[in-house]
């Protein structure tokens, strides 16, 4: 299968729309359900981190301004992901800003999104949640270090998303659980997800 790139944004806030503006970005690049390469960069933005974000990601206002520019940043991202198709977990958020910042540094983003939440909710309901943490303990995976930082959570996305390969092919029969499929996947409704799997598997 081909590679497929896991992302995660730090930001000082939701939206790009309102203002907001990223702080973090990294991205864990997997093929054939390894990790083989990971990109993580501060950025600076020129505005500044609500102490409310510095309390929950440890990102100070000293620390991105020692960073290098954004555009830099997500120049040098764009490139480190080339023609990889992206996976995030809650990936409408990631998508946001990896779409504004690459807009912003005169980037163009073509790159399909999965997200793992999507997919996880269709495959696993019965889990108590599907934020990222609960699901690596849910499914006890590695913590990859301090939630709500960049690296760290795509990493644990990047063991969700093997996980979720992982019994695609082993409890669902699917030889070749690609990003096509996870895409398929979040669009479907949970009735359908049956169905879904028998065209994959033949059955």
């Amino acid at each position: 299968m081909k590679p497929i790139a896991v992302i995660d944004f730090e930001t000082t806030g939701l939206s790009p729309a309102m203002g907001d503006r990223a702080t973090e970005v990294a991205i864990v690049l997997v093929e054939g359900g390894r990790v083989v390469d990971r990109f993580q960069s501060l950025m600076n933005a020129g505005v500044r981190i609500p102490a409310f974000i510095t309390s929950l990601t440890g990102i100070t206002n000293a620390m991105v301004a020692s960073a290098p520019d954004a555009a830099t940043v997500m120049t040098d991202a764009n490139r480190f992901v080339g023609n990889a198709p992206l996976v995030a977990h809650n990936a409408s958020f990631d998508r946001k800003f990896w779409e504004a910042e690459l807009s912003r540094a005169g980037e163009r983003a073509s790159q399909p999104f999965a997200c793992t939440m999507l997919v996880s909710r269709r495959l696993y309901p019965q889990a108590p949640s599907h934020k990222l943490g609960v699901l690596v303990d849910y499914h006890h995976l590695p913590k990859a270090g301090r939630a709500h930082r960049a690296l760290a959570d795509a990493e644990m996305a990047a063991s969700l998303l093997g996980q979720i390969q992982h019994d695609l092919r082993s409890r669902h029969g699917v030889d070749r659980p690609d990003h096509a499929l996870l895409m398929a996947l979040q669009r479907c409704a949970k009735p359908a997800v049956r169905a879904l799997m028998a065209q994959y598997t033949g059955a």
